[in-house]
């Protein structure tokens, strides 16, 4: 029996000491390496002079987060850090500081993933690492349910937006909207141009030395613990407020404020988050997600910025300009409401465009004004040593508090005087379908004639919303003097003609007094003397338009207009016919027209000449009628009689002389070019005469001073245009009378 025993102890004994050799072996392999650091919150705690940070650690509940395994960079105050805050802050000690304050200095100290400084400007993009490409970090830190106030003023429970609103999307569960914190590495400032004076803009009392953390300065860099890389600084971080929440803290900006939470805000109700906190709390209340409206450029109080790629906050931020009270107050009383009696009354598209012209998708460094744009294609026009009065690097974005407005093209341009009276709407909505960008571009200059929705009404044309579902197509045509009616797409035609004839683009006409001529964007011209305007249809209907008002903007004039100007829907023959059907004792265009009314190009009926087609541009230079003779004495028209004294053959019999006379009319015709004498344009354009071969013919035009405009011919031969008989508005055409003929050979 005693054998037994002894056995069965030496094969316990045995296996005992192959386990635990087993185990040492697993150990040796598996276990944690002596040389491998402690963890952040042991290695801080050794190093002994982080003792208040540790303290602030553990009230806020973080000693296991710090101490265990994860991946962090911990942005470490030491402790003369905190003596330095705590004075700073009229605070004795630690003491002072409850969980909260605590929660909010150690969470915004830690930032998602180890980076050593030689990693902390590199972007993490969904390819892979951009070098020099970040300036912030995703931090531990996230505001969660906060107590808000409704648009209705009644007190709730809220939280932020964690996506820009698209129309459908602005809140995505389980993500926490986490902070960013600010880091400016050599790397990044160098790699965006930026220099110590961009970063000593948003913090004087600070140093710039190439590693700064917000207005600390990293003064021990790349301390390894098991659990991350710890960086020393010498500030207190504490958590940055969002743009949403500096802009609702900070009684300067509450007009701006006001503006936002009326028109551009709203709170609905978040089930996912009503349910997790009651559960976390106990309290069965709702939550609600503050939405701001899709239309502006980005949501002020989403952390997240635009979300493109997962982690493109490192590399970009918003950016807001900000008018303070006094300065929003004036601007909006001067400007946005000159026309309406309070913000409720306008279009909601004028608040919309008002408060993104403040707004920029990307950083906006204070040496990069000029050249940074926003939404709408337009730099920060503010100087950045007089109109910013207040400037911060928050969490989402970068802050500047002004003493002026973003003057918005949409507003400072000549397009804002009709933006902002409703007496304008109609012509507001026209310039909307096509011209808006144009002409509210204030690095082109333009001339705009204003037309009221009384006198589009008295000239038959009338917004009417019953006649289409397309809000572009509601409109309606109602001939003043009968006629049928058109509705839809066919009454939008005939407005989009009147509005382009009612815009000069590339010229600032100051004054209509003295006699001109301005090419407009339909193509056809208008003319003006003694503050009256008259297109092709004024003539036809013998009306003009009154100047009845001026105003200048920054990319031109502005003239209020008593009348539409009319386009003609009669074709140039018609007002050839009236110019020159007299007698040639009254009119110095009858010659010409005595050739082309007998001509076969010339159809009496309808009064269209062959070649001149409906809808296209032309420019008729007619020779006055000693031209006209001194034409048929050189041959190149039929006559009677003996040169020097023949007389014009205008019905011609042979075939020959025929084919002369349209010839001589085409050559004087050019093709799809309306020029008159405004002084814009020169150059050798083609007519409507072709060589035998099919080759064009050209006329030069020297066309470089108003009121001034020559014409060569193929020989090398002037003409003088005769101002005060030229001009001659009709159908996308222009009738000129010259003091000589042109040939072409």
């Amino acid at each position: 029996m005693y054998r037994r025993k002894l056995s069965l102890l030496l094969v316990v004994i045995s296996a005992l000491t192959l386990v635990q050799c087993r185990k040492k072996a697993l150990d040796d392999y598996y276990g944690r390496p002596e040389t491998l650091e402690p963890g952040i919150y042991k290695v801080l705690e050794e190093k002994g002079n982080f003792k208040t940070f540790l303290a602030a650690v553990d009230k806020a509940g973080y000693k296991q987060t710090l101490a265990g395994a994860g991946y962090w960079t911990a942005f470490v105050p030491h402790d003369s850090a905190f003596q330095v805050y705590f004075t700073a802050n009229g605070l004795s000690g630690i003491n002072d500081l409850d969980s909260n304050d605590c929660r909010k200095i150690v969470t915004y100290s830690l930032v998602y993933n180890a980076f050593k400084q030689e990693r902390i400007s590199d972007f993490q993009s969904n390819i892979g690492w951009v070098e020099n490409g970040a300036f912030k970090r995703r931090t531990a830190s996230y505001t969660g349910v906060y107590d808000g106030v409704n648009t209705a003023g009644s007190n709730i429970k809220a939280i932020a937006s964690n996506r820009n609103n698209n129309g459908t999307l602005y809140y995505v569960d389980a993500d926490n909207n986490n902070k960013y914190v600010p880091i400016f590495e050599t790397g990044f400032m160098t790699g965006k141009s930026l220099t110590a004076t961009d970063y000593n803009y948003f913090y004087p009392a600070s140093t710039y030395t190439g590693f700064n953390v917000a207005d600390a300065k990293v003064v021990l860099k790349d301390i390894p613990a098991e659990n991350g890389v710890i960086h020393v600084v010498d500030r207190v971080i504490t958590s940055l407020p969002s743009l949403d929440q500096y802009i609702g803290s900070n009684p300067n900006y509450s007009e701006f404020k006001k503006i936002l939470d009326k028109f551009l805000v709203q709170y609905v109700i978040n089930a996912t988050v009503t349910d997790n906190y009651k559960t976390v709390t106990g309290n069965a209340v709702d939550v609600f997600t503050k939405v701001y409206n899709a239309s502006l450029a980005f949501s002020p109080n989403n952390e997240n910025f635009l979300k493109l790629q997962d982690n493109d906050a490192q590399s970009d931020s918003y950016t807001m300009f900000v008018p303070d009270n006094a300065t929003l107050t004036a601007y909006v009383n001067s400007v946005l409401l000159e026309h309406y009696t309070s913000l409720d009354a306008m279009p909601i598209s004028v608040i919309y465009d008002f408060v993104n012209a403040h707004m920029w998708r990307t950083a906006v460094w204070p040496s990069k004004f000029a050249s940074t744009f926003n939404s709408v294609g337009e730099e920060a026009r503010f100087d950045p040593a007089t109109n910013v009065v207040d400037k911060k690097i928050l969490s989402n974005g970068i802050f500047y508090g002004t003493n002026k407005v973003q003057e918005a093209n949409v507003f400072s341009s000549v397009y804002g005087k009709a933006y902002l009276d409703p007496n304008y709407s109609i012509m507001t909505s026209l310039l909307n379908l096509d011209l808006k960008f144009q002409i509210s571009n204030i690095s082109q200059n333009y001339t705009l004639f204003l037309i009221s929705n009384a006198a589009f009404n008295a000239a038959g044309y009338f917004a009417d919303p019953t006649v289409s579902n397309n809000v572009n197509e509601q409109w309606r045509y109602i001939p003043p003097g009968g006629g049928t009616q058109l509705t839809g797409s066919s009454a939008l035609v005939r407005l989009q003609r009147i509005l382009n004839m009612h815009v000069i683009p590339g010229r600032n006409i100051t004054s209509l007094v003295n006699p001109g001529v301005g090419l407009t964007y339909s193509g056809e011209f208008i003319k003006f003397s003694n503050n009256t305007v008259v297109a092709a249809g004024n003539g036809d209907a013998a009306t003009v338009a009154n100047v009845t008002d001026t105003k200048t903007a920054k990319n031109g004039t502005v003239y209020y207009l008593d009348k539409i100007l009319q386009f003609s829907e009669l074709a140039p023959g018609r007002h050839l016919e009236t110019l020159g059907g007299t007698s040639a004792a009254t009119s110095q265009f009858y010659n010409f027209f005595q050739y082309l009314r007998s001509s076969a190009i010339w159809n009496n009926t309808t009064k269209e000449i062959v070649g001149v087609a409906s809808g296209s541009f032309y420019t008729f230079f007619i020779p006055n009628n000693a031209s006209i003779v001194a034409a048929v004495n050189a041959g190149l028209l039929p006559g009677t009689g003996t040169a020097p004294n023949m007389v014009p053959t205008f019905n011609p019999s042979s075939l020959a002389d025929k084919d002369k006379v349209i010839n001589f009319l085409y050559y004087h015709i050019l093709n799809k070019r309306n020029i008159a004498t405004d002084g814009q344009e020169s150059g050798s354009i083609e007519t409507l005469y072709k060589f035998p071969n099919g080759d064009p013919s050209t006329i030069f035009v020297n066309n470089n001073t108003a009121n001034n405009l020559i014409v060569s011919d193929m020989m090398n031969r002037t003409a003088n245009v005769i101002f005060s008989s030229s001009n001659n508005l009709s159908n996308r055409a222009t009738i000129h009378l010259i003091d000589n003929y042109l040939r072409k050979n």
